[in-house]
């Protein structure tokens, strides 16, 4: 049997977890001086509550080395084979840690997503899906490492306080933003986190360019399934995404998700993206 695993940044939902019979390493999570587990003690709740009475962000970081090697211990006790799918290794060491865990194990294979959130989410289920079909752990790895490159992740803000607060953006850029209304999409390319396109009027008005923008008149999209992800957002906001999403393609599963510790403590709430899979490399 092949155990599939995932670093909680993945974004996934405990419905879907269990759906897929999906096992979660949990990142840590720094809330001032206190460490917690993503998913486990602590929200994006308890993030933006922290970074509203404080002024502070939360931090988060990997999983050690023997955190790992405790976990693919357990999974393969029984003689499984794992495929372990990671963040980015450009976002974190989580990946790196993996790989050297796996060192000492023989039936273990860890996956480079290439990306955060859902986008790493869509591989995690793919392999799920490989999984339940019976193919081997090794031929699970390769075919990630393939479809890694056609996950299209982005996400649209409202407004820049947690990349300021977190260094990702000058304190100039934002207020400039604040002022002219300017939302920007922030973008995965090759495991990075870049600017794209840049939206101004309301968040709703924002959401809906957006999501026109990525979806409208393409014919490289698979439409199997598609996440709408996001962070505490203004009411009717996601209904207003989910709307936009049907008017412009024709999805078998559209999942609304809500984005997990790591996205939140970076992006901050009023965050929203349209996660899918290309069917060639972009």
């Amino acid at each position: 049997m092949v155990r599939i695993s995932a670093d909680s940044t993945c974004d996934l939902s405990k419905e879907l977890i269990e759906k897929y019979d999906i096992t979660i390493t949990p990142l840590y999570v720094r809330v001032g001086e206190e460490e917690r587990l993503d998913g486990v003690n602590v929200s994006p709740d308890d993030i933006f509550a922290h970074f509203d009475s404080t002024g502070k962000l939360c931090t988060t970081a990997a999983l050690s080395i023997s955190d790992y090697a405790e976990h693919f211990k357990r999974l393969t006790a029984g003689g499984d084979s794992v495929v372990h799918v990671s963040i980015s290794a450009e976002f974190s060491s989580c990946y790196q840690n993996a790989c050297a865990a796996a060192e000492d194990f023989t039936n273990v294979y860890v996956v480079d997503s290439r990306n955060l959130s859902t986008g790493h989410g869509h591989i995690v289920i793919e392999a799920a899906l490989m999984a339940q079909q019976g193919l081997d752990a090794a031929t699970i790895k390769e075919r990630c490492d393939e479809l890694a490159p056609r996950v299209d992740a982005s996400f649209v803000l409202e407004h820049l306080n947690y990349l300021y607060k977190g260094g990702r953006c000058s304190g100039v850029a934002a207020l400039g933003a604040n002022i002219l209304g300017i939302k920007p999409c922030i973008e995965v390319k090759d495991g990075k986190m870049v600017v794209g396109s840049k939206y101004r009027g309301s968040f709703e008005k924002v959401v809906k360019a957006y999501i026109r923008e990525r979806l409208t008149a393409r014919d490289d999209i698979i439409y199997d399934r598609i996440f709408i992800t996001h962070t505490k957002c203004p009411e009717g906001i996601v209904d207003v995404a989910r709307k936009c999403v049907e008017e412009c393609g024709s999805f078998n599963e559209i999942i609304d998700t809500m984005a997990g510790c790591t996205v939140s403590s970076h992006c901050g709430p009023h965050c929203l993206g349209v996660l899918y899979i290309h069917k060639n490399k972009k």
